[in-house]
């Protein structure tokens, strides 16, 4: 057994074992009938290249430890680039551009990058703003560098067969610094180390029981990364990856016909777009074997609906996680559908499974401020709601150069592992299963009672004119007034008898009696990576604004 654990040596196993099985497929335009055509790479063909890539890096001073923007979109340079990254103990500084130009600069330069990998305009916007890189030494282009200096991709492309010597990085060195979207406050850069990739990729493997002839369709980019450690062939859709609300369906439906599709993952909106045109154009897709969805909560009706185009013994599995801990834990359409659906519209909460593998899930007391250790008296009972907090060797244990967030999301255990504050509230049952009952941030105190979004939200969705509602809260910190916005399915004719209808609704049942202040809305605010997390801090200050707070 090795002394030290580099993610890259997961990709020199498999290249072994399936050298000329393709590691990616890669949509490159369409013939005169309108058929994809693909470009395809094997893994063999991907060592040998990140190995050529990798001796280039070090000979211009990229080298390890070198924190490395890297804004490449998904494709054959990207897998080639990051795994000689990894090769050479560099850390990719990955930061999503759909959160925004403003917001995505501000995390590059947190980072304190020493280089800089990207495409062309991603080189344009660092000369438009370059105060924010200034740290900056090294300087890439994928594609054609125009007049920016520094080397391009294809310049750094070794002529030689040696294999590269992966560097000796330790399970506790850092290999990646992922920002989060910062959707429920500033984002983060989470600190991965070599030792955190291996245990999520084990995790993965073993809980979904990923198979060696598996091939994946990854709508979010940054589950692709995973995708040649697995085995699996990554097949790269045709889509806006920062717009899966708007994706082509056909284009979805196509590319798992055209490759076998047998793993697909997939936002929440993603996954209700591609079912309500699969479910009404009938369509079957036998070949995949699991669905997986994340990034904010799955809703039962958009799993039914999904469900429909799967057949024999294929799921939809909706992990629970976020970018500091993720899968963690776990449940299947099957239990969703059959057990825990009419629990989750009455206002139990979003039932999001048991943990997985050897995961530890505690509840403790809700707080806002800093816990130095977990002891018994924290912790809430069952059925109680509280905040989940999780340990694994997985998780990661710490930001990048954030303390403050440090205090604020992690508790130090005695074996020398983290336990790390989800920001998420829940409760568990007598089975052992999670409900999810919302973010922490976004629960409503008032004078007499505390409300939690999901349970709360459950009850107007209900509505069969409610594509979707959210609890705000306005007014004062522990004395709000608790507000719904509601986005209607289609649009509504008479407003007035619309809102006489929820508020009926809200009275009949004891989670949302409290409730008097109801405001339709067209279109709710949303993240851009998933299309499916509810901005609730906007709309907690139109509230205030509408009720002249």
């Amino acid at each position: 057994m090795t002394a030290y654990t580099n993610i890259s040596l997961g990709l020199k196993k498999i290249q072994e074992k399936y050298p000329h099985k393709r590691a990616v497929v890669y949509p490159a335009g369409r013939d005169k009938n309108g058929r994809v055509l693909y470009s395809q790479m094997t893994f063999i063909q991907l060592e040998r290249e990140s190995d050529a890539l990798a001796f280039g890096l070090e000979r211009i001073g990229i080298i390890r430890g070198t924190r490395t923007i890297l804004m490449v979109t998904p494709g054959m340079e990207f897998f080639i680039t990051i795994f000689a990254m990894f090769k050479v103990g560099a850390v990719p500084v990955v930061v999503d551009p759909g959160m925004g130009i403003d917001r995505m600069l501000q995390c590059l330069e947190q980072g304190r990058p020493k280089a800089f990998i990207g495409i062309e305009k991603a080189h344009l916007l660092r000369k438009l703003k370059p105060g924010f890189f200034k740290s900056v030494k090294h300087w890439v282009t994928v594609g054609k560098r125009w007049f920016w200096g520094g080397y391009t991709l294809d310049q750094l492309m070794t002529q030689t067969d040696d294999p590269y010597p992966t560097a000796r990085t330790a399970r506790d060195e850092t290999a990646a610094i992922v920002f989060t979207t910062g959707s429920t406050g500033p984002a983060k850069g989470v600190v991965y180390t070599h030792g955190n990739f291996d245990a999520q990729i084990k995790q993965i493997q073993e809980h979904f029981q990923i198979e060696p002839d598996e091939i994946d369709l990854p709508t979010f980019p940054l589950f692709a990364l995973f995708d040649p450690i697995l085995g699996m062939t990554a097949v790269i859709p045709d889509m806006d990856p920062t717009k899966p609300a708007l994706v082509d369906p056909k284009k979805i439906i196509e590319a798992i016909e055209n490759h076998g599709v047998t793993n697909m993952f997939a936002s929440p909106a993603l996954l209700n777009r591609v079912g309500k045109f699969g479910k009404e154009n009938n369509i079957k897709l036998p070949s995949l074997r699991r669905v997986i969805s994340a990034g904010a909560p799955v809703t039962p009706a958009n799993i039914e609906q999904f469900s429909f185009m799967l057949t024999g013994n294929a799921q939809i599995h909706t992990p629970y996680g976020a970018t500091e801990a993720v899968p963690i834990i776990s449940i299947g359409s099957n239990e969703i559908l059959a057990e825990t659906r009419k629990l989750s519209e009455q206002g139990f909460g979003m039932c999001i499974g048991r943990p997985i593998s050897d995961t530890r899930v505690e509840l403790i007391k809700i707080s806002d401020d800093p816990i130095t250790q977990l002891h018994d008296k924290l912790k809430v009972p069952e059925k109680q709601v509280g905040e989940i907090t999780v340990k694994a060797d997985l998780v990661t244990e710490h930001y990048f150069n954030n303390r403050e967030a440090d205090l604020l999301a992690k508790i130090p255990d005695p074996d020398g592992k983290i336990w790390h504050r989800m920001g998420d509230l829940g409760w568990k049952d007598s089975k052992g299963r999670l409900w999810f009952c919302g973010r922490k941030s976004h629960r409503v105190i008032t004078r007499d009672e505390t409300l939690f979004t999901i349970p709360v939200e459950a009850i107007f969705n209900n509505h069969e004119k409610v594509f979707r509602s959210a609890l705000a809260g306005a007014g004062p910190k522990n004395m709000q007034t608790p507000v719904v916005f509601i986005e209607p399915c289609a649009k509504i004719s008479n407003k007035k008898a619309f809102i006489k209808e929820l508020l009926d609704l809200a009275k009949s049942n004891q989670l949302t009696a409290s409730i008097q202040h109801i405001f339709i809305e067209k279109a709710f605010p949303v993240d851009i990576r998933h299309n499916s997390k509810i901005f609730r801090e906007k709309l907690a200050v139109k509230a205030k604004r509408k009720l002249n707070l």
